[in-house]
């Protein structure tokens, strides 16, 4: 680059720094505002699977015939509260609209657009970042308690076929050959090798932050509050401990809390928090190789440096309320039923907002508004998934240079 940029970056996660670090790669001189330490939020609670295969948006037809029994599930798979549904509803009757046919089509092309090249992304950034030890191409597995529940997700498969996911489709003497430790429970399974998974996303994460640092970026312990705004975008930034220049560019990438700030600079986003909840057992007393998302009982384990982690629900009761954690609690009886050999007893629980758009496809896009400022949030359950491709396209967008895919379908402005 001729002129580096000063570009500021709101939001510490996965996905804005995965941003800073592809923008300083750039040659940029970037600056990160976050309350909250590097990677200690979302991006530390998540299930660490980096699914390229995940092109397959979460409303699908016939969604809204689920609706009623979420309401009257608090611990179910998907939950609402009760006293939440008046604020989530506009989101939720967005969510129904965007299951039909034509428009799941299209929302599962921009998906694997964005997500096919993920894995080779990450292992690119961590390389250069310090951070490859923790990431492993195992591979991940689905797997289902019986042929019917293998039948109903036939549509799924069909659309991952269709953008051109490769699936290897398993009995129940295969899933034991893969995955030992597993419960004889299971008819049928589904296998793809083309999918990696970190073994600790919170420090990944970190060691992004500290070799930013090391090469000159700058990471405020702020909490962004307000802009003061021009014609081109905000000359300043306000927050909770003073005014921050706000730069010559400026990327929103503060997850469940983006759409705060992007209305503040004249872009309205119907985003939700997706409250998720996990139980990491330092101890389970049992081994598995790789991911497996158990697709009857919707959650997933993960192998991790530090344990056994199980991840999974959605709960959606906003950001502020009290978490109920007996929803982890849940995942631990699901584990048992699945894992025979598990030993429960030191575990750790945690819940994370996951910044989710009703069609499931994230923002990364300019503002339509004002020239200066760039989004990047609302990848829901794909956060990790998508933090360094994602950095890239924004790093791309910020530079003024051509972008590898199409970035239509990511624009804030398409709601």
């Amino acid at each position: 680059m001729a002129t580096p940029l000063k570009v500021t970056v709101v939001g510490a996660g996965v996905i804005g720094m995965c941003a800073a670090a592809q923008l300083q790669r750039q040659g940029h001189r970037v600056t990160v505002l976050d309350p909250d330490p590097p990677g200690s939020n979302c991006s530390f609670g998540n299930a660490g699977s980096i699914s390229a295969h995940s092109c397959v948006p979460m409303s699908l037809p016939g969604i809204v015939w689920k609706v009623p029994r979420w309401l009257l599930d608090p611990l179910g798979p998907l939950a609402i509260r009760l006293g939440y549904l008046p604020t989530a509803l506009p989101w939720l009757l967005r969510f129904v609209a965007a299951g039909r046919g034509d428009k799941v089509t299209a929302q599962a092309r921009a998906l694997r657009a964005l997500y096919q090249p993920a894995v080779e992304a990450h292992y690119e950034l961590a390389q250069d970042y310090g951070a490859e030890d923790l990431l492993m191409r195992a591979g991940t597995l689905q797997v289902y308690e019986s042929e019917a529940g293998f039948a109903g997700d036939a549509n799924v498969r069909r659309i991952m076929r269709a953008n051109g996911v490769e699936l290897n489709e398993l009995d129940g003497h295969e899933i034991r050959q893969l995955e030992p430790a597993l419960a004889p429970i299971f008819a049928r399974g589904v296998h793809i090798e083309k999918s990696a998974h970190c073994i600790d996303p919170g420090g990944h994460v970190t060691r992004l932050a500290e070799t930013f640092t090391r090469r000159g970026g700058h990471i405020l312990a702020r909490r962004v509050m307000g802009f003061e705004t021009g014609t081109e975008g905000p000359s300043a930034i306000k927050t909770d401990a003073g005014d921050v220049p706000a730069g010559d560019k400026l990327v929103i990438a503060a997850g469940a809390w983006s759409h705060r700030l992007a209305a503040q600079l004249g872009s309205q986003v119907p985003l939700e928090a997706e409250r998720g909840y996990h139980m990491t057992l330092a101890s389970p007393g049992i081994e598995t190789r790789r991911p497996i998302s158990f697709a009857d009982r919707k959650f997933m384990a993960t192998p991790m440096a530090m344990g056994l982690r199980l991840a999974g629900t959605v709960e959606f009761a906003g950001i502020e309320s009290e978490p109920n954690w007996r929803r982890s609690e849940v995942l631990v009886e699901h584990a048992r039923r699945v894992f025979p050999g598990l030993d429960a007893s030191h575990g750790s629980r945690w819940r994370g907002h996951r910044p989710a758009t009703p069609d499931s496809v994230p923002v990364i896009s300019g503002s339509p508004h004002l020239a200066s400022v760039f989004y990047a949030f609302g990848h829901g359950h794909l956060g990790l998934t998508g933090g360094a491709i994602t950095g890239r396209h924004i790093a791309d967008l910020v530079s003024g240079r051509p972008t590898a895919i199409d970035m239509t379908p990511y624009r804030i402005d398409r709601f």
